[in-house]
């Protein structure tokens, strides 16, 4: 069995000191006194109630915090010795939330992460051996070609995911593991073997560093050092077994017997919202406690560990050699990235069964309706009714489809692009031709019950082009869910602009406003309508060729007299398809741009100012001029950020 490769040991010291921004009458604390060490091989938890700065803290140290233009973080952090700014240390981050292609089995996950991440001077036998490795030390052995699934689709455990994602992270052999609440949602057995398999990868010499919220007795133990965090402040920082309990006992406040020492520790750090009277009660011990713990820890004792270079010359290079990137070329990326949507586009059962349900009903229901139609003069508007709800259906089931699932893969490919597994190109690349297949499908199925059912134009390359037509304009459609999915947060906003947007281009669509009556601040509107090409195209296909019955000497006889009289001749087929084509790419051009400038940034860490130490050092705030006088930061530091009402630290990890 292969050994899994070792980055080497990090001593990681933190220190955050003062930064302000903004308003004056907005500033607001996220943390203050935020200083201490995580050591190697041993595993240290951030504890503290709702909204106390956990994962702010976590996001801070993992240089993961979200940047805003009103926030504003400066401070210290060393590796080893070294400040984090002079880079190439390798860290792994297991966020709160596990986001995986349901697809896909462990085993596939875990090898297309290697192939992504791994460099290429490994073999693909070494590179199997250490997938084997990693599933062997997590306990995936026994799900290994279990698919993952989703909340739709029964796969793995929810403490299976949680190792898969510390798997798929110790494939870079970070030094460093931060982990963000790994128990959440987690049954106690489930915590039990998460939280074991974090203890044994501190024992293996990694950095583990972890929050969470209010761990059982039997997680408690496996704690070797804890940072007790309220309102944003430090309330202890130490070690985990029965220095807290003595130490809060010299202040007066004594764990009772038979008690989780966990409970304790929670209930001492939480303010008591039962009454106004044990509010303040419970926030006036908070404060105490604050005061007591930030005289025992002095600011020269943490600068004196901060300036101590503890990191030898070989883990100095071995961090130096750790920052070389080893991202695949283009065509691999594409050759992995295409294998993965293949293989999650073809094996999404559910899915691909309720759309090939949908297009046969919708076929049978639109055939019936539009049952046999003859030739006569009420027939023109019957076979225009049926072509264009016959693009709109074809629009709205693939917009449809894509909105509902392109937000959560677009979480998973923003953290894939964090790590640098691959570019933009490669994706959206691949994704389109692996969908080909199964997205023509559909309309091949609609097409084919539809057209001999309302007997339209009985000629099989009529039938073919208009496969086609709708096959395009399907791809067209993805293509712009695509485009909604990238442009907001969630799957309840891009399902909610999805068809709104939609609903212009129907208006526009060559159907219910005649495009030489359109307005001529609106004629820009059908040009890029995907309903109107492919409208058009249908009723092209359609019509041409046709003839009808004749009763009055004003009656349409030709089907291109029919195309005449509602603007929509002039052009060919081929014409509408390369329109639609074009459209295809603007949105997919457009899903590129969008996905680019929204990929997540990171606040910066900055130095402390001159200024801001030496008022530090004073007891002044710093930045006093954006500062109101009554909130003076602490001796070690501070995060603070501005908005327009102030908002509690609760609020804002939620909205982080």
């Amino acid at each position: 069995m292969a050994c899994v490769p070792s980055a080497g040991v990090a001593h990681f010291l933190f220190s955050e000191s003062g930064g302000v921004c903004g308003d004056a009458t907005s500033a607001r604390f996220l943390l203050s006194n935020a200083s201490g060490e995580a050591k190697p091989g041993r595993l240290l938890a951030l504890m503290g109630p709702s909204g106390s700065g956990k994962t702010t803290l976590l996001n801070v140290l993992a240089g993961q915090l979200t940047a805003s233009p009103s926030l504003h973080l400066s401070g210290f952090l060393y590796i080893n010795g070294r400040s984090v700014s002079e880079g190439g240390y390798k860290i792994a981050y297991v966020r709160q939330e596990d986001l995986f292609f349901s697809q896909l089995t462990v085993r596939e996950t875990l090898s297309l992460a290697a192939e992504l991440q791994l460099p290429d001077m490994l073999t693909p036998e070494r590179k199997e051996s250490y997938v084997n490795d990693l599933l062997f030390r997590l306990g995936l052995v026994n799900c290994a070609d279990s698919i993952v699934g989703d909340a739709k689709i029964r796969g793995i455990s929810g403490g299976e995911k949680k190792r898969l994602s510390l798997a798929c992270e110790l494939l870079a052999s970070p030094s460093i593991i931060f982990a963000d609440e790994p128990t959440t949602g987690l049954d106690a057995f489930q915590a039990e073997k998460v939280m074991e398999t974090l203890r044994q990868l501190a024992e293996d010499g990694h950095t583990v560093i972890c929050s969470i919220h209010q761990p059982r007795g039997s997680v408690y133990g496996k704690f070797d050092d804890i940072v007790l965090l309220s309102e944003g402040e430090v309330v202890y920082m130490g070690p985990a077994k029965e220095e807290p309990l003595t130490y809060f006992a010299s202040l007066g406040y004594h764990c009772p017997d038979h008690v989780n020492p966990a409970e304790f520790l929670a209930d001492l750090i939480s303010v008591d919202y039962s009454s106004s009277e044990s509010v303040k009660s419970s926030q006036k011990r908070i404060e105490n406690l604050i005061e007591e713990f930030s005289n025992k820890v002095t600011l020269t004792e943490c600068d004196s560990s901060l300036t101590k270079p503890e990191g030898s010359e070989f883990s100095a290079k071995l961090i130096k050699k750790s920052g070389i990137k080893h991202r695949r070329g283009w065509w691999r990326q594409f050759r992995l990235l295409f294998k993965r949507a293949w293989m999650q586009a073809f094996r999404d059962g559910p899915t691909n069964k309720v759309r090939a349900r949908m297009s046969v009903a919708s076929a049978i229901i639109f055939g019936s309706v539009f049952w046999r139609m003859g030739k006569s003069q009420t027939s023109i508007q019957d076979r225009m009714g049926l072509l264009q709800v016959t693009a709109i259906n074809t629009a709205m089931a693939a917009l449809t489809k894509t909105v509902g699932v392109f937000p959560k893969e677009r979480a998973i490919v923003d953290r894939e692009r964090t790590k640098g597994s691959y570019a933009l190109g490669p994706y959206l690349s691949s994704k389109l031709l692996a969908e080909i297949p199964i997205g023509a499908a559909f309309p091949l199925i609609f097409g084919s019950i539809l057209y001999p059912m309302a007997k339209l134009h009985p000629t099989i390359s009529r039938f073919a082009k208009f496969c086609g037509i709708v096959t395009v304009e399907s791809f067209a459609a993805s293509a712009m869910g695509l485009t909604v999915g990238a442009m907001v947060p969630t799957t309840e906003a891009a399902m909610a602009l999805g068809p709104s947007l939609m609903t212009v281009f129907i208006v526009f669509g060559g159907y219910y406003v005649n495009p030489d009556n359109t307005p001529v601040i609106f004629r820009w509107i059908p040009k890029v309508s995907l309903i109107r090409w492919a409208f058009q195209g249908l009723c092209i296909n359609e019509f041409k060729g046709l003839k009808f019955e004749q009763h009055h000497s004003y009656d349409i006889q030709t089907g291109e007299q029919a195309l005449e009289r509602f603007s929509l001749g002039g052009i060919r087929i081929a014409d509408t398809l390369a329109a639609q084509g074009r459209i295809l790419m603007f949105w997919y051009w457009l899903t590129y741009l969008l996905l680019k400038k929204n990929r997540p940034k990171y606040q910066q860490l900055l130095p402390p100012s001159e200024e801001d130490q030496t008022k530090q050092k004073r007891g002044a705030a710093p930045s006093s001029q954006h500062l109101r006088h009554e909130m003076i930061p602490t001796s070690r530091g501070n995060i603070i950020i501005s908005r327009p009402k102030p908002i509690t630290l609760k609020q804002y990890n939620q909205i982080g």
